[in-house]
């Protein structure tokens, strides 16, 4: 008689972990813990430039999700989407507290042109051909309604929907902010590449004698 395949048993949900959570679970909260605090570490970081901010708001995220009155309403989302959004507020805080957060500027989100088709993994060839330093560099020059975009939908693969609910905006909007976005990459990594092409293209002042 032949003996059956073990089978693994299947991970629990966020939302299953959560509930364990709120009753007091301390296993369930390493889990959890386990499983989302390198993406909101990195999220932060690449937001804030700072690795002891992206450490203090890593751990006050997960202090706010232990309040029984947290706000989490799987109804309106994952709570990925809502961990995400709960780190992006408290970073912002922080760069408006401190005025280190990249101007934003005043263009509204509606181009006036046709949506280019985006790509499963439009930073991965990008990453290769200009190293990841290059990348980090350009991607902190951005400004913040950009930059917060990347690094949830390709840097931390996010979902549109999931990023949806970490920026309060609809899906429509992450497409076209991160549309532009990846468009404002190429033109700061092309210039980083070539900074003499990219000086070339201003104007030298005439002076009014």
């Amino acid at each position: 008689m032949s003996e059956r395949p073990m089978t693994s048993a299947p991970l629990e949900t966020d939302d299953e972990l959560l509930v364990r959570v709120k009753s007091g679970d301390e296993e369930a909260f390493l889990t959890l813990y386990r499983r989302r605090q390198a993406g909101l570490f990195r999220f932060v970081l690449h937001m804030s430039g700072s690795k002891p901010l992206a450490e203090d708001v890593t751990q006050e995220v997960f202090l706010a999700l232990l309040r029984q009155d947290c706000g989490y309403d799987p109804d309106r989302g994952t709570l990925s989407g809502y961990l995400f959004g709960i780190a992006r507020k408290l970073v912002l805080r922080h760069l408006e507290r401190g005025r280190s957060d990249v101007a934003l500027d005043t263009d509204s989100d509606d181009f006036g042109r046709p949506e280019l088709a985006i790509l499963d993994d439009p930073l991965l060839d990008l990453t290769e051909r200009e190293g990841i330093d290059a990348l980090r560099r350009a991607v902190q020059a951005l400004p913040r309604r950009y930059r917060e975009v990347v690094v949830l939908c390709d840097l931390e693969e996010v979902d549109y929907a999931d990023a949806a609910v970490a920026l309060n905006c609809p899906i429509g909007t992450v497409r076209s902010r991160l549309h532009r976005a990846r468009g404002l990459l190429l033109e700061k990594l092309h210039q980083e590449r070539n900074p003499r092409q990219a000086l070339g293209t201003l104007k030298p002042a005439r002076c009014v004698l």
